[in-house]
C-alpha cells in the first residue's frame, strides 16, 4: 500500500476534502473494479463519463476520489481530490502507484500515421538479437523480454503501460519501444512517462473522425515531442513536410532520416525486388529482406535509432539484414501456380497507394493486381472513397469488401468506396460484402504470375461486427483458397 499524497506528486491539484495521508491498496478508473481502500480516478472518455460512477465507486469501497468536478453531496471520511485534468491525473497516479518505472530503462516511443508497428517490432527483433534485454509495447502485442501479453490499443491506457513497464523492470530490461497512437496521446496517457528519444516516421490522412482536422491531428503527434527533455533525442523523416515541424518547440537533440532531401541519416535504394531490395545507408550498402520505399523509410529510422541509441554501425546493418517481415505488414505468399499473394495492414489512403506503387514497381507489367480492400466501420468516413479511387485507379481489379464494419452497413461503407472511383475505372470493380467470399473470388480470378492484395486488417485474426468479434485470418484463408481453389 502507498500514502495517497506520495501517489499524487506532480499532479497539478485545484481543491482537496479530506487527509491525503491515507493508505492506497490500488488506482482504478473502471469503477467495476474498484476494491477496499483503492482510489477511484473519474475520467471523462469519449462515451461515458467516470463522474457518474463516483458513487458506485465509494459503495465497492473506494478510499479516495480523483475528480476534475467535486459532487454535490461529499462522504465522510473519504478524501476527494479535484485536478485539472482527469486523463492526465490518471496517468501520473499510474506512474508514481508503479514507481516511475519509465525512468529505469530507456523508453523510445513511435509515433505518425503508418509504419510505428514495423518500426517498433523490428526495434524489438534487433536489440534482441543484440544481446538485450527488451520490451515491445504495440498494436499486435506487448513484450516483456521473451514473455508476451495480448494487446487490445495502439497505446495502451496509463495504468496497462505503467504496470507492463514495472515488469519490465522487474525482469531487468534495459530497452523499451513503444508506438505512440495520437489517442493516447491527446488522452495524457503518456503523461508521466520519461523517453529517450521519440521517433517520427509520417502523417496522411486518418483518425478524422477523432481529431475533426488534419491539423489537430498533426498537432497532437506533435505534443510527443514538445515534452521531451534535453537529454532525449526527437528523430523526424524529413521528406515528410510535418517532420520539421514536430521539431519547433522541442528541447531534445534534433535528428532527421529521409530518402530524397538532406538528413542527418540518409539511404538510397539501389536494387528492389520481391524478396528484398539492396539499400545503401550513410555509405553503407546493406541487403534488407523488407521491401518498398516504405520500408526503406522504416530501415532507416531503425538504423538511426540504434546508431542514436549507442549500438555499433557495423553492427546495426549486420542485424538489419537478418530482420524479418512484421505479421501483416507486406507478408506475402507465393502458390504452386506463383501466384502472389500480399497481407497488408494498410487503413489509410497514403500506406493503401504505397503499398500498390510498390507492387506496381516490382512487377514485369504482364502480371494482373487484384486488390480486396474494405474501410472500417465508425471510423473516418472522409478517407472511404479516397481508398476506393486508389485501389481502382491502381489495380486491374478491386473487390470492395468488408473490414470491420461495427456497427455500420457494410453495404453503406461499399456505397461510399464506390462514390470515389472515376467512370473510367468502374468496369474495374465488383462489390462482395463478404469478405470471406471476396478473397476467395481474387483466388479464382488469379492466374498465374498475378498478385492479390488483401488490404486493411493486415495483424488481425478476427472481425468485428456488431460488437460481435468471429475469428477472421486473411494471411491464413488466401493462403488456404490457394492452395485449394487452383490444383
Amino acid at each position: 500500500m502507498m500514502l495517497l499524497k506520495d501517489i499524487l506528486f506532480g499532479v497539478s491539484i485545484h481543491a482537496v476534502s479530506g487527509s491525503t495521508n491515507v493508505l492506497i491498496n490500488a488506482v482504478h478508473f473502471d469503477s467495476r473494479k474498484v476494491e477496499m481502500d483503492d482510489v477511484f480516478v473519474a475520467v471523462r472518455g469519449t462515451v461515458t463519463d467516470g463522474h457518474e460512477y463516483i458513487e458506485k465507486a465509494i459503495d465497492s469501497g473506494a478510499k479516495a476520489i480523483v475528480c476534475e468536478k467535486m459532487p454535490q453531496q461529499l462522504v465522510n471520511e473519504i478524501t476527494y481530490v479535484e485536478v485539472a485534468n482527469g486523463n492526465k491525473a490518471l496517468a501520473i497516479l499510474a506512474s508514481n502507484y508503479y514507481d516511475n518505472p519509465s525512468k529505469n530503462l530507456k523508453l523510445i516511443g513511435i509515433t505518425g500515421t503508418n509504419g510505428k508497428t514495423t518500426v517498433s517490432s523490428l526495434l524489438y527483433q534487433l536489440f534482441k538479437k543484440a544481446g538485450y534485454k527488451v520490451g515491445l509495447i504495440s498494436t499486435i502485442k506487448i513484450m516483456v523480454d521473451d514473455k508476451q501479453y495480448p494487446t487490445s490499443h495502439t497505446t495502451p491506457d496509463a495504468l496497462v503501460i505503467n504496470e507492463y513497464l514495472n515488469r519490465m523492470n522487474k525482469a531487468g530490461v534495459e530497452y523499451c519501444f513503444m508506438e505512440v497512437s495520437s489517442h493516447g496521446i491527446h488522452q495524457k496517457r503518456t503523461a508521466g512517462l520519461v523517453f529517450e528519444g521519440a521517433i517520427f516516421t509520417n502523417l496522411s490522412h486518418d483518425h478524422l473522425d477523432y481529431h475533426k482536422t488534419f491539423a489537430e491531428y498533426r498537432d497532437t503527434k506533435k505534443l510527443l515531442f514538445d515534452e521531451l527533455s534535453k537529454k532525449a533525442f526527437a528523430l523526424v523523416n524529413v521528406d515528410d513536410k510535418n517532420g520539421l515541424v514536430m521539431l519547433q518547440n522541442t528541447k531534445a537533440r534534433k535528428m532527421t532520416y529521409g530518402l530524397k532531401n538532406y538528413a542527418n541519416y540518409r539511404a538510397q535504394i539501389l536494387e528492389n525486388q520481391f524478396d528484398g531490395q539492396l539499400l545503401k545507408i550513410n555509405e553503407h550498402e546493406l541487403w534488407s529482406r523488407l521491401i518498398g520505399d516504405f520500408n526503406a523509410y522504416n530501415m532507416l529510422a531503425i538504423f538511426a535509432t540504434a546508431d542514436l541509441l549507442g549500438l555499433e554501425k557495423l553492427e546495426i546493418l549486420r542485424l538489419l539484414s537478418e530482420l524479418e517481415n512484421v505479421d501483416g505488414r507486406f507478408q506475402y505468399y507465393i502458390s504452386k501456380e506463383k501466384i502472389t499473394a500480399i497481407v497488408d495492414y494498410a487503413h489509410t489512403p497514403d500506406a493503401l497507394k504505397n503499398v500498390l506503387e510498390t507492387i506496381n514497381t516490382l512487377r514485369t507489367g504482364n502480371e494482373n493486381v487484384i486488390t480486396v480492400v474494405g474501410c472500417g466501420g465508425d471510423r473516418d468516413r472522409s478517407k472511404r472513397p479516397v481508398m476506393g479511387h486508389i485501389a481502382a485507379e491502381m489495380s486491374n481489379k478491386a473487390i470492395f469488401t468488408s473490414d470491420n464494419p461495427r456497427s455500420e452497413s457494410p453495404a453503406l461503407i461499399i456505397e461510399e468506396m464506390e462514390g470515389g472511383v472515376e467512370p473510367q475505372h468502374t468496369n474495374k470493380i465488383v462489390a462482395i460484402e463478404n469478405r470471406k467470399q471476396a478473397i476467395k473470388t481474387a483466388c479464382l480470378l488469379a492466374e498465374p504470375n498475378d498478385i492479390i492484395l488483401i488490404a486493411g486488417k493486415g495483424h488481425e485474426t478476427y472481425q468485428e461486427t456488431n460488437g460481435v468479434r468471429i475469428d477472421f485470418d486473411d494471411f491464413k484463408m488466401v493462403k488456404e483458397f490457394l492452395n485449394t481453389l487452383n490444383k
